[in-house]
This record gives C-alpha cells, structure tokens and sequence, in this order.
C-alpha cells in the first residue's frame, strides 16, 4: 500500500456536487492499494502515519504526531498511485489492486485509523472526486508499507 500524506489546514471531498468528508487541521492521505497488499500492510500504515512527527510543537520543530495534535484524517481512494509512466504517454495501471480487493483494504485502512482514535472522514470509493485541500507547510510525503 502507498499513502500520499498532506498536512492540511483545511480539506473537503465533492462527489456530484456535494461535500461528503470533510475536515480542519490535520492530514489528507490519497491511499492506493496494489497486487499482494495485506491487513499487515494496512496496519504497518495506520500506525506508522498516526505517529509520525510532522506537526510543529512551540518551537517551529516538526515534533508533535496527528495524534499529539487532535486532528482529522480526509482519506482519499487514489489507484492512479500505482500508475506506470515510464513507457509511452498514456500511465500504465496493471500494478494497482482491482476495484474489489483495493476497496476491502482500504475500508480496513480507515477502520484500523479510527480504532487508534482518530476521526476519519472519506471519500467514495471508485467514484470522479474533487479533492480540495489547504496544505499547511506545505509538507507532503509518500509512505509505502514496501519500504519498511
């Protein structure tokens, strides 16, 4: 599995129009899922995530965790981060997970976050979503449950 971690401000996901997650400070994770991904690879990343110290404390250093600060979560379903542009001019997506499996373990991703205690908001599944976001930093980063 592979997260896009943004710190936000501020984030909020439309489907058709209409505002079906959204949150104030704390993290957009754009979460793709690939062939061979386990509940192991989506627990490795609930915890790894929660944890990592990339809020700033009182002295402007990156030392407080989500869960230090109380934020939210916005977690997005993004296949297109196993797409393949190393060939050609069109991305190749063979490496992301099908609809089904990708669907279940995301699904676990984000009940695995809110049994750590964080509250998660989402997307939908599968559908054309409009992803706004105010990055606070802005500080971005990928985490991928293969490079542990």
């Amino acid at each position: 599995m592979r997260v896009v971690l943004q710190r936000s401000g501020k984030a909020s996901v439309k489907v058709n129009d209409r505002t079906i997650g959204q949150i104030d400070k704390g993290l957009v994770l754009l979460v793709g899922v690939t062939h061979g991904d386990t509940k192991e690879d989506a627990a490795y990343l609930a915890e790894k995530i929660g944890n990592l110290r990339i809020f700033e404390d009182e002295n402007e250093k990156m030392n407080l965790s989500l869960k230090d600060t109380g934020g939210s979560i916005l977690s997005v379903s993004q296949f297109t981060l196993y797409g393949d542009c190393r060939k050609g001019r069109r991305p190749n997506f063979m490496a992301a997970a099908r609809p089904d499996e990708a669907k279940g373990l995301y699904e676990i991703f984000n009940t695995l976050l809110q049994e750590k205690g964080f509250h998660v908001e989402t997307g939908e599944f599968g559908a054309m979503m409009e992803v706004s976001l105010i990055n606070d930093g802005p500080v971005t980063l990928i985490v991928d449950s293969k490079d542990r």
